[in-house]
Formats: C-alpha cells, sequence, structure tokens
C-alpha cells in the first residue's frame, strides 16, 4: 500500500504536491476518483474497471506470456468460465475465501478475477512454502478451498490429510488427477460457459471489504495474513499513474504475484491504466534486456536485489538500446542505483517505502538517489507518522522518565510509526489477534495515543529527504524475500544432533539484505551432522530462507528476559579467521555443509562463489 487507506486520498497525495509540482492535477484526479468509488452505488472495484477495459479494447493484448497473448477480451471469457466452474463444483458463494496456490502464469490472473466475479476474497499464498507454514497460511485466512498449480502437486499432497480432516476442498489446475482428495478443475472450466455472471454475485461488497490476504512474514516466525481492502487496493493501483505510466504502457512483471508489488502494484495498477503486462514466471537477469526489447517494455518493476542482478550482466554495447523509461519498486542500494543508470541510461527510477498491512509510505518523485521519499508537511498532518529512538539491543523503543517515546533527531536513525487513525487505520492480521496487538504501540508522544509499529528504521536528512535504514526484530531479508528467524530455526531444531538454535541475517559485500545464518548448540554426546542438516534445510525451506552459514557455539546467549541475544553474532559475522567457534557453509554442489575455511570465505567475499 502507498497511500494509507481513506477516501481523503489527496492527503496522502501531500508529499507529491511538493516534490513533484507536474503532478499535482494528476494526484488531484485520481484522489477524486477514489472518494467517487467509494461513494457511488454500487461499490465500483478494480474489477469493474477490467469490465470496462475489455468492453472498450476487447481485443487490446492485456498479458503477453511465454510466446502467447491473451486479450482483455479473452481473459474476460476465461474468467467467467472460472467463476461458473468454480460455482457449480465448489458451491462458493460471495464471502467465501479461497486460498490461490498457483505459479506465475496467466490463470492466476483469470482466477483471481473468476472469484472477484462471485464476491469471494483471494488468499495469495507463497508458492515457496511448505508443510507447517502452507497449513498455517492456509488456516489463518478461513479459506474452505484452496486452487494449486499443476507442478505444486507434490507440496499440496504432503498436508492432504491434514485438508482432508478439516473438510478443505483441493482443486488442481489438471485436466485430470488420480490422488483422492484432490479434483482436477481445468477440464471443468474448459467445459463451463463463459456468458457474462451477474452483478448481483457481488452485491454485498463495498470499498471497506476484504479483497485479498496476501502474507507478510515478520516476528512470529510464520507468515501473517495482511487484510487488504477494496479501498487499499484502488489505493495501491493508482501508484502506476502518479509515477507517470500511460495508457501507451507496456509493463514488465517479474515478481511474484503473491507479492503486493507483483499483484497490486504491477497487476491491478497495470488493469487501472488499462495497459498490456509482460508476466514471467521468476526474474531472469540473463533474458531480461532480451525481453524488454522483444515486447517493447516501458515500465520494469524492480526490488534492489534484481537492480543488483542486471548490474552484474556482462556489459554490452548496446545496453541503452530499449524502450524502459520508469522503474518502480523498493530496497535498492545507492551504489547500485548509479551503476544501473550509468549503464543503462535515463530510466527514472520511482524508489518507495511501504509494508502491506502498514499505514504510512514513502514515493521518491525526485530521483535523488538513495531516498525512499521527503517528509512533507502536507502528508504528515493528515497520515501522522514519526521516528522515535530505539535500542538495538534490547529490541524497544526508548522511553523517558514519564513512559513516553522520544523522538529521533534529524539525521538520527530511528524506528518509523505511524499513528492509527479513522483516516489511517491498521486492519491487522487475519486470524491473529497477538501478532495484530505486537504491531500496535501505545504512548508514543502523549498518553494514550495508538501507533502502528512498521518495524523498520529510516532516518530523515537535513533536506527532509527519508532513508531506509533497516529491519528490526526477529526478520532479515535475503533474496527480496523476508526471513522469519524463527521459523528457520524450528526447522533446524527438528535435525537429530540440534538442541538449540539462533538464526540470524548477516552482511555480505556486494549483497543486498542479509544471508541467513545460524548459531547452534549440539545435543550432549552428539557432533554436527552436516548431510543430515542440509537434507532438512532443503526439504523444509525455500532457498532464500536456508542458512548458508553454520556456527557451532557451547552455549547461546541470552537476555536477562531470556531472549538470544543476535547483535554480537550479527557484527562479528562469518570471518574464520575471527572467529573461533567451528564455522560452515551450505555447499549446494556438494549437497552438504563443509567446514568454513579462509579459502571458501575468501571466495564467498570476492563473489566467486555465488549465494
Amino acid at each position: 500500500q502507498i497511500f494509507p487507506e481513506s477516501a481523503d486520498l489527496v492527503a496522502g497525495c501531500g508529499e507529491m504536491f511538493v516534490l513533484f509540482l507536474p503532478q499535482r492535477v494528476k494526484s488531484e484526479r485520481l484522489c477524486n476518483s477514489l472518494t467517487k468509488y467509494k461513494k457511488i452505488k454500487p461499490f465500483y472495484s478494480i474489477l469493474d474497471c477490467f469490465l470496462d477495459a475489455a468492453k472498450r479494447h476487447p481485443k487490446r493484448i492485456f498479458v503477453h506470456f511465454e510466446g502467447r497473448s491473451y486479450t482483455y477480451g479473452e481473459v474476460d471469457k476465461q474468467s467467467n468460465k472460472v467463476a461458473r466452474a468454480l460455482q457449480a463444483e465448489a458451491r462458493l458463494k460471495e464471502g467465501d475465501t479461497v486460498a490461490l496456490f498457483l505459479a506465475n502464469e496467466p490463470s492466476f490472473i483469470w482466477t483471481w478475477l473468476g472469484l472477484a466475479k462471485l464476491g469471494c476474497p483471494a488468499a495469495l499464498l507463497n508458492f515457496n512454502i511448505r508443510s507447517k507454514s502452507l497449513l498455517h497460511c492456509f488456516s489463518c485466512c478461513g479459506a474452505k478451498v484452496i486452487i494449486a498449480s499443476s507442478e505444486l502437486q507434490d507440496a499440496v499432497e504432503e498436508v492432504l490429510p491434514t485438508l482432508r480432516e478439516r473438510g478443505i476442498s483441493v482443486y488442481l489446475m489438471s485436466d485430470s488427477c488420480s490422488v483422492q482428495g484432490i479434483t482436477a478443475l481445468s477440464d471443468k472450466i474448459s467445459k463451463a460457459s463463459d456468458q457474462p455472471l451477474s452483478r448481483d454475485l457481488r452485491a454485498n461488497i463495498h470499498i471497506r471489504s476484504t479483497a485479498l490476504y496476501i502474507y507478510t512474514s515478520g516476528t512470529t516466525g510464520l507468515p501473517k495474513a495482511a487484510i487488504v481492502t477494496h479501498e487499499r487496493v484502488w489505493a495501491a493501483s493508482f501508484l502506476q499513474s502518479i509515477c507517470g505510466v500511460t495508457a501507451e504502457d507496456i509493463f514488465y512483471i517479474n515478481l511474484p504475484l503473491y507479492h503486493s508489488a507483483g499483484f497490486l502494484i504491477g497487476m491491478t495498477g497495470a488493469i487501472e491504466r488499462g495497459i498490456t503486462i509482460v508476466l514471467k514466471r521468476k526474474f531472469s537477469a540473463s533474458q531480461f534486456w532480451d525481453d524488454c526489447k522483444k515486447y517493447d517494455i516501458t515500465v520494469m518493476q524492480h526490488i534492489g536485489e534484481t537492480l543488483r542482478y542486471l548490474c552484474n550482466t556482462p556489459k554490452k554495447d548496446d545496453e541503452k538500446n530499449h524502450k524502459v523509461r520508469i522503474a518502480i519498486g523498493n530496497g535498492v542500494r545507492t551504489d547500485v542505483w548509479s551503476e544501473f543508470l550509468h549503464r543503462f541510461g535515463d530510466i527514472k527510477v520511482r524508489e518507495l517505502y511501504a509494508a502491506t498491512e502498514g499505514n504510512i509510505g514513502f514515493i521518491n518523485y525526485t530521483s535523488k538517489i538513495g531516498a525512499v521519499g521527503r517528509v512533507n508537511f502536507v502528508h504528515r498532518f493528515f497520515f501522522p507518522y514519526t521516528l522515535i529512538k530505539f535500542d538495538i539491543e534490547k529490541e524497544e523503543p526508548v522511553r523517558d522518565s514519564q513512559g513516553l517515546c522520544i523522538q529521533a533527531a534529524v539525521g538520527e536513525t530511528g524506528l518509523l510509526v505511524g499513528r492509527v487513525t479513522k483516516r489511517s487505520p491498521f486492519v491487522g492480521y487475519a486470524g491473529n489477534k497477538e501478532q495484530t496487538e505486537k504491531k500496535r504501540l501505545r504512548d508514543v508522544l502523549k498518553k494514550g495515543d495508538l501507533y502502528f509499529n512498521t518495524g523498520d528504521l529510516l532516518r530523515f536528512d537535513k533536506e527532509n529527504f527519508v532513508y531506509f535504514q533497516d529491519r528490526v526484530g526477529d526478520t532479515f531479508r535475503w533474496k527480496g524475500e523476508n526471513v522469519a528467524t524463527s521459523e528457520v530455526a524450528d526447522i533446524l531444531t527438528m535435525v537429530h544432533c540440534i538442541l538449540e538454535a539462533n538464526v540470524y541475517g548477516v552482511k555480505v559485500e556486494g549483497h543486498e539484505g542479509r544471508v541467513g545464518m545460524a548459531a547452534l548448540t549440539l545435543e550432549e554426546g552428539q557432533k554436527f551432522d552436516c548431510s543430515a542438516t542440509y537434507t532438512q534445510v532443503v526439504n523444509y525451506l525455500p532457498a532464500y530462507a536456508r542458512p548458508r552459514f553454520i556456527r557451532i557455539q557451547p552455549c547461546l546467549e541470552m537476555t536477562g528476559t531470556f531472549k538470544m541475544k543476535k547483535v554480537k553474532l550479527v557484527e562479528e559475522g562469518f570471518n574464520p579467521a575471527h572467529i573461533k567457534d567451528p564455522l560452515y557453509f551450505l555447499d549446494p554442489e556438494k549437497k552438504t555443509y563443509v567446514p568454513l575455511t579462509e579459502e571458501i570465505y575468501r571466495a564467498v567475499v570476492s563473489k566467486e562463489v555465488k549465494l
């Protein structure tokens, strides 16, 4: 979400009024649009926007994917078939939540549209999750139906006994399936009618209704289902327009559709603009510019890692020979940003800061390298926020003698918190009151006030530019994904030789984010089992969450409140020349953990070994 949930979106646009004056008229128009959508009867959703686009230009290409093209009209009809098949097979009705466990492919889009036509919220499951995490994500959204891609059948079968016990209907995007308890859906879709569905099926949907559940990883150790309302979908979809995307642009989506960036900013933003998207199963640095030239792509998305990957590709003579003019995203490092512009030309990088469940966000319209936005009094008046002093060691805000938080000074890193108001609410997480409450911070600037704790450390400079510094809590970010350390620790302690695990992220020079590392204590009389530990993390964790480095300790250092200390471990890193404890490195070629020698360390630091 870029602008907090509110019909008064104009307030959220205040930052742009000062920073990017040519956009002012456009922002006011978008703000007026959201106000109109809120008041109009019946409610006008992003689905209605898509239906209008399909009527206006049914033959315009909506999606390019792996050599095939799908027009707005074709996607509309296919979503009708999906809706009718699900209506008949699963007896879905308005308000029923359906979990989508789908890969990045066009069926993701028309399945979601079909559900929207039935008035059903969709829970977007990360296709990397397995086992315990998959069951958790499915359970907390209250879904009674799950639809999975055929290539994810093994992951579904792993949890199928539990799903069947709970009476969950399981559908597979396949023409046939012999597994008892899984129903093939593709054949039903192909036989269903493509005629439009009655709007009465979603007659009770309004702007504050839940549209989606998008999962965010945090301090719990398991993903949390952020509730995304239709109002929030609209607000996020406007970002493309605000960044200068026009009806003639072609938008490249190579980020996962289960993420806010790919789904909300990318896909629903494209619907709001009525434009063509190029959808990719996953990001590929080697194919990126070829795709851009092949499809005449003009707008791309990025996270810090993707721009770095592009900068790490071998240099070519015609690198500026493309039509990309805007890059929208977050997390790019200053040196990578500069290198990207130097190599690939005058691309307007629209760096942003936001959180799916948050109530505050920034966008950098000035192209000032390194900044995610700028403090502006209008924005801050309508959506109050502040930076407060934060104790990294205790992992809690610093408070004065009266019990109130202390505002960080200009130039000082502090915890970003956004005041919870009617105009900027914090809706919270589905099925998780405890974690919703943990994100609420009380008595911040005065007794009785309530703020949303972003869990992020930012800094404001003397010119009021905003800079993202780091994340706090039990989460680190690697390969563009948030990794919850307690979830990784739970997986590690299932290995027979491991007693305790303290998981954290460590910096590696030249890489965005932090790579996973774990300090372990072993069961009495046990040696570290390299092979068993490797097998465990590969079987139960996605690649980005696997600890690449292991440190064996005689005991884990605890705080006075029995929390594992991480700060010193993070600072010490993984250099075997400075650490006396045994160190190990996950070697994917040898398919085991191997002793971390100084030779391997040098190879990692010099990027001879890929992480």
